[in-house]
């Protein structure tokens, strides 16, 4: 069968069941855009910005078993994406981009709307792959969904110059991809997860850290059946929440820079430390001269070689796929003759209990201004913890973190690695076009939904019924807080004085807009936003411009030297 370059474009997405694509035409495009036009299997979303384009994908992805799909066009249109890639990037998310390109002939003259797009993506993308010849085209985009979605997760950039999507070739599609020069690994070694379970049974004060990866590869199941068969407290990154039940009385509660008490206490004072899918990342351990100061075991679980021992050195690294681990060292614990000392383990949760008293989320509940918390706890009440929230990034995506309690995996997506305004709103998109009919829920501050406002206008389109909570300041919260702390209160900057009506914006692409002002309507307000199924609605908040998120880790400082708010 002869194709175009073009025809194969579109049949190897079908091959792949891809069934949403998120993107934006231009010129080098143009061919690939016909082909997608005349088909109905692949369905493609018109974002208003290629930067939607990649965080769609990428929300998509997240919230569901399927590979993310974005396509651009060359120049801007790939330089717009770049945020987004980097995004997937920092979080392993399995993305495949196809990025249009200058002729081949006309590459490296500087022609209109040419970019180095392999050099430019090159640092944040698993790998990218320059298409010069049209026989090469299938081989390539298989090769790119194979290498997004096994080992360590990610985004894989494929740049299709415009003639080689005007020429033919026989197409034929393979079935399966060899590459000798990637073949991760799956079973961790026997012998140190024998070693793993051993030390793990001899604990005295044990601590389970988990991160992204475990939500990453499915292993939430295997996760809650192994922390139950120990009996073990349970932490999580950021990334990895509704990894482990949040309200399960094991779980305690996220732990780093703005993690909770007890989580970073016991994260430090144990004796030994199992870290499943996480990677020590400078928010979670802060400085780690002092993390090392207290002596302890430290057993480190990843697919990816080059995360284990890189900020932390360890003691048992076991290279795996986190379910197959985990299932190994489940059989071990269940076989092993022996159990945790008991006593050892009742004064280690005592300890813990102790810290958890602390109660270090309290806020002020009889604030006559809307406290952000507040919102978040009502969220949460009102959706019976089952929506799936996105986020942008800042003090909002803080205190969801802290407040909305995620017991299932996949329903917390947030730019967790890169810290990108503007995630929240195109990532729900991809979200709501995963899961059809689910309660889909953007948190956001009025400085980051004008990253990618113009959104809105897609969600018009595609009839995407997102409740859209902004928790509205009136500061760039976080920047503020910090500047609060560490500059003096100069608060240089980050004050937005020219703030829009977030209503009559949201009226003006089509929307309802809701003004919430007092703490009595926040339940209110919500609860009417949920019972409208088929709109989007947002909901403006007018909260305290003061509140900051506690607990806090200030820069270059231990996990455990926090910042709380009943010290102040």
């Amino acid at each position: 069968m002869t194709l175009t370059g073009a025809e194969i474009v579109v049949r190897c997405l079908q091959e792949e069941g891809v069934e949403y694509v998120f993107g934006y035409p231009g010129g080098a495009v143009l061919f690939i855009y016909d082909e997608l036009f005349k088909q109905d299997k692949v369905k493609h979303v018109l974002v208003r910005h290629e930067q939607g384009a990649a965080h769609a994908a990428d929300g998509y992805s997240r919230a569901s078993d399927k590979v993310g799909v974005c396509l651009v066009t060359s120049g801007p249109g790939v330089t717009n994406a770049v945020t987004g890639i980097a995004t997937a990037y920092m979080d392993s998310i399995p993305m495949v981009v196809l990025t249009g390109q200058v002729p081949t002939h006309a590459i490296g003259l500087d022609a209109f709307q040419e970019v180095d797009t392999v050099g430019i993506t090159r640092p944040c993308v698993k790998h990218n792959i320059l298409v010069k010849n049209v026989k090469d085209l299938a081989i390539s985009i298989k090769k790119a969904f194979y290498l997004a979605k096994t080992g360590r997760p990610g985004p894989v950039l494929v740049d299709i110059p415009k003639d080689v999507t005007a020429a033919s070739c026989e197409f034929e599609y393979p079935e399966s991809v060899a590459m000798r020069s990637y073949s991760p690994v799956r079973k961790g070694h026997a012998g140190q997860i024998k070693k793993a379970a051993q030390l793990l049974l001899e604990a005295k004060r044990p601590m389970i850290y988990t991160g992204g990866g475990v939500v990453l590869s499915d292993a939430a199941p295997l996760l809650a059946e192994f922390v139950r068969l120990l009996g073990f407290p349970c932490t999580s990154t950021l990334m990895g929440l509704g990894g482990y039940p949040a309200t399960d009385p094991l779980f305690l509660g996220m732990l780093g820079m703005h993690g909770t008490y007890q989580a970073n206490m016991a994260m430090q004072h144990c004796d030994v430390l199992l870290a499943v899918g996480a990677r020590f990342d400078d928010r979670v351990i802060g400085n780690p001269a002092h993390f090392a100061q207290n002596p302890r075991k430290i057993i480190h679980v990843d697919i990816d070689p080059s995360s284990i021992s890189k900020r932390v050195k360890v003691d048992v690294p076991i290279v795996g796929h986190v379910p197959d681990v985990l299932l190994e060292l489940i059989k071990l614990v269940q076989a092993a003759p022996q159990r945790p000392d008991p006593t050892a383990l009742k004064a280690w949760w005592a300890q813990i209990e102790l810290w958890r008293s602390k109660d270090c989320l309290r806020y002020d509940r009889a604030s006559k201004i809307i406290k952000p918390q507040f919102v978040i706890e009502k969220l949460y009440e009102v959706t019976g913890g089952d929506a799936f929230v996105t986020s942008d990034v800042g003090q909002h995506q803080m205190w969801a973190a802290q407040f909305y309690k995620f017991d299932k995996p996949k329903r917390w997506i947030n730019s967790g690695g890169l810290g990108t305004m503007g995630f929240g709103l195109p990532a729900a998109m991809g979200v709501q076009l995963a899961n059809p009919g689910a309660t889909v829920v953007c948190v956001t501050g009025e400085s980051s939904i004008q990253m990618c406002l113009q959104e809105l206008s897609t969600c018009k389109q595609y009839r995407l019924p997102i409740k859209i909570v902004n928790l509205n300041n009136k500061y760039m919260g976080m920047v503020r807080q910090w500047q609060e702390f560490f500059h003096g209160n100069r608060y240089s900057e980050s004050y937005m004085d020219a703030l829009p009506d977030f209503v009559k914006l949201a009226e003006g692409y089509g929307h309802r807009g809701v003004l919430v002002d007092k703490p009595a309507d926040v339940e209110p307000a919500l609860r009417d936003a949920f019972r409208r199924k088929d709109e989007l609605v947002f909901m403006d908040f007018v909260t305290d411009p003061t509140e900051n998120v506690y607990p806090m880790v200030p820069g270059g400082k231990g996990i455990s030297e926090m910042i709380l708010a009943e010290e102040l």
